[in-house]
């Protein structure tokens, strides 16, 4: 039976230390109707990545904090299950950045189309997202530089480590 409500993990306050279970929220509410240009996307993946860190302790950073009550920020793969966007149907499996939620209205040209005959879907928030393409440029950009001699700066060095280990590992 297709779910009614949209379950959300959203930041109750910026973590002091660790992050624990009680810095967040479960919230449940309506599943959201998309308009013109608009898909609702029942989330099947979401990614879990370390800038996520930075953007929950609420510290100025390159990229706008998450603030208390608002849903944990993060890419996602999901199923379009409603389309009101004529390059998307009903089905269709899209790369967005919906949150931490089960369900999501994006506006369809902010969606990228999958092809699960391509990839297994789960690798477009790993080796063929994010933190792939910054191991690829790491590798390519820093790595180059390092074997011509130069040294690599710590925090570009540090970031390309921790942002893509996994990935070639």
């Amino acid at each position: 039976m297709p779910s009614t409500a949209n379950r959300q993990i959203v930041l109750r306050r910026h973590p002091l230390g660790m992050p624990k279970p009680d810095d967040f929220d479960l919230v449940e509410s309506p599943l959201p109707s998309p308009r013109d240009g608009e898909v609702l996307c029942r989330t099947i993946y979401l990614s879990l990545d370390p800038y996520m860190r930075g953007r929950i302790s609420g510290a100025r950073s390159y990229a706008q904090p998450v603030e208390p009550g608002q849903v944990i920020v993060g890419a996602t793969v999901g199923e379009g299950i409603e389309s009101k966007y004529a390059g998307l149907a009903r089905g269709d499996i899209v790369l967005g950045y919906d949150g931490w939620q089960s369900h999501a209205v994006a506006k369809g040209g902010g969606l990228r189309k999958l092809d699960p005959k391509q990839a297994p879907i789960s690798t477009a928030l790993g080796v063929l997202g994010m933190p792939g393409m910054t191991a690829y440029v790491g590798l390519l950009d820093i790595g180059a530089r390092a074997r011509s001699g130069s040294r690599a700066p710590g925090t570009s060095a540090t970031t390309w480590c921790a942002s893509s280990g996994s990935t070639i590992a």
